[in-house]
């Protein structure tokens, strides 16, 4: 009996939810923290602000999931939760400025991917919509230390709009940090003389028709809104940065000359060659998103570490940079290991470790509320036992804008799960 083309996609689609169905249901559930009840003051611990020195058995004091005050001889409120962490680090939470992380879930299971929609021009799609709060791997990304990660749509030439997401919330309204954080662009290959032309004269005329538009309505804000260009209005205001995903060198070139042009805020990503244009980018002034550092050579004749070495050679050059890692979800908790093999081929430690916690803040414009400790921020930190760039350092607990999160993630449960199995084998 043969199956119709309709029922066959609908069976395919009911086996994929029912094989993501029984994997969430397999692994722990985070519960999300509720909101702060009392002032929590942490002792007796090595803080690490990253914009200044680190305090030596040190007070930092949490107010309604804000810092109010750090120092050693801090007064103590009548009602605070006291948290002695004699021997531990509290260091700010890490950011990951460009991952798919709440976008997708299983790559084999195509209705779990809500990241790349058809046509190349999608200035309109709005990643903190698509963003899947129950995702296993938030938690997983969440205990290995990452408060923030900037969902970034893909596909296409304007794939949409990024959002900076936390990682821990009930929905996605929770979630939002910031959105949009920016609008994103592919720009294409510049070796395939195929479709190159093509493509960008795809891209301009999407940023002509935009800039139209955006005129228009600042002329007449009556006029009938169309969702697409709508989207982009705040890249002509200079408010929405564009980032513009490039890795060789005549692309980045390129996108350079065209972001120039257009009088655009541009942010590269990507950016495998970067350290060859290090110099035109610090010129310029264009931030640079590396993702990733832990990576192979591109070409036969480059050098085995030239990924490693990049963020070392764009410092030296006084680009402003941040370490982003992998771009897959299930991937994002490496972040910390690829700001590590960065020291390792150079990079200064605490440049490593502003990489991915102060230098993101900045390019995505959040430096008031994460990225290093003060009071006024919120107060999204991490507590370890020793340096989180160290593979042996352990993160103990983090919170989120003063929340304590559950830090029992799938990873967590598939090492007790498989520790049983060597206890019982003995």
């Amino acid at each position: 009996m043969k199956i119709s083309i309709y029922k066959q996609v609908v069976l395919s689609l009911r086996a994929g939810l029912l094989l993501l169905l029984l994997i969430a249901g397999s692994s722990h559930a985070q519960i999300p923290a509720a909101p702060q009840q009392q002032p929590i003051i942490f002792t007796n611990a090595t803080i690490h602000p990253l914009t200044d020195l680190p305090i030596q058995a040190g007070m930092l004091l949490v107010e309604e999931g804000k810092i109010t005050a750090l120092g050693t001889n801090l007064e103590v409120p009548p009602n605070a939760r006291i948290i002695d962490l004699e021997g531990k680090h509290i260091y700010p939470a890490f950011i990951h400025a460009r991952n798919l992380l709440g976008l997708t879930e299983i790559g084999a299971v195509p209705v779990t991917s809500d990241f790349n929609e058809r046509g190349n021009i999608n200035p309109n799609v709005r990643a903190q919509v698509a963003f899947h709060p129950e995702s296993s791997h938030i938690g997983v990304a969440a205990a290995a230390g990452i408060g923030l990660v900037v969902s970034t749509p893909s596909g296409g030439i304007i794939s949409g709009l990024s959002a900076a997401m936390l990682t821990d919330g009930w929905n996605y309204d929770d979630m939002t940090l910031k959105a949009p954080a920016g609008l994103i662009i592919n720009w294409p290959n510049m070796l395939n003389n195929r479709n190159l032309a093509k493509e960008l004269e795809e891209l301009q005329q999407a940023f002509n028709k935009a800039r139209r538009y955006h005129h228009a309505h600042k002329a007449n804000p009556q006029l009938p809104v169309d969702s697409r260009w709508d989207a982009m209005r705040g890249v002509f205001e200079g408010e929405l940065p564009v980032f513009i995903h490039a890795n060789e060198i005549s692309q980045i070139q390129a996108a350079m000359s065209w972001a120039e042009k257009e009088g655009i805020q541009m942010v590269l990503t990507g950016a495998r060659d970067a350290a060859y244009v290090a110099h035109q980018l610090a010129q310029h002034d264009i931030p640079v998103v590396i993702t990733p550092v832990i990576s192979g050579p591109a070409r036969q004749w480059d050098y085995y570490g030239a990924s490693y070495a990049m963020p070392a050679k764009l410092h030296e050059a006084g680009v402003k940079f941040c370490i982003a890692g992998d771009f897959g979800a299930a991937s994002t908790y490496r972040l910390s290991l690829h700001a590590a093999a960065a020291v390792a081929f150079g990079l200064p430690e605490q440049e490593a470790l502003k990489a991915i916690t102060l230098y993101p803040a900045q390019i995505l414009g959040l430096d008031k509320l994460m990225g290093s400790l003060a009071p006024g921020k919120d107060a999204s930190i991490i507590i370890t036992d020793g340096n989180p760039l160290e593979f042996a350092t352990q993160i103990e607990k983090m919170f989120i804008q003063g929340r304590e999160i559950d830090m029992q993630s799938k990873h967590h449960q598939l090492y007790h799960k498989y520790r049983q199995k060597q206890e019982q084998s003995k």
